[in-house]
């Protein structure tokens, strides 16, 4: 259900700006299932800004629970194929993403795993404080309004 609805707010996004249209819509098309997980989809709605390779900002969705990685695929910038969701044993860092300076302390410290599959597909094997894997990072209220921007590619994920 929560996918369908970041899928129906693509589309609808790009025909209409309108945000509050999208929330009352999806509100209505709730079943009745979903309403034990939350008492309606728009309170579990996350706005994120998320700058792309080019340096646009877009506004993106998702729903408390789910990963940023999962936000970034249904909208499109970052390819859904390229990445085994939420494996982290399969892991090859196409997921990585920069979180602003302000953001950095409201998430939790990165795992030894994360740590590990970012070091690993690092050119100079140092960590950038900044970087986190959008497949382990959790999205939650207190993430409202965060800033992510997607990392350049690896020379050797380069067709």
């Amino acid at each position: 259900m929560a996918i369908a609805a970041i899928h129906r707010f693509s589309s609808q996004i790009s025909r209409s700006p309108s945000i509050s249209q999208f929330i009352r819509s999806t509100a209505t098309h709730a079943s009745p299932s979903s309403s034990s997980q939350s008492k309606k989809v728009s309170d579990r709605i996350v706005k994120i800004v998320a700058i792309d390779l080019d340096g646009q900002k877009r506004e993106i969705l998702g729903l408390t629970g789910t990963t940023l990685l999962k936000a970034l695929t249904n909208t499109g910038m970052i390819d859904p194929a390229s990445h085994r969701l939420e494996e982290i044993d399969a892991c090859s860092a196409e997921c990585e993403v920069m979180i602003a300076e302000e953001w950095l302390e409201k998430l939790p410290p990165r795992s030894y795993d994360e740590e590990y599959v970012l070091k690993r597909n690092s050119r100079a094997r140092v960590l950038n404080r900044h970087s986190r894997l959008g497949c382990q990072v959790v999205l939650s209220q207190e993430l409202q309004g965060m800033v992510v921007a997607l990392a350049e590619p690896k020379p050797w994920d380069i067709p």
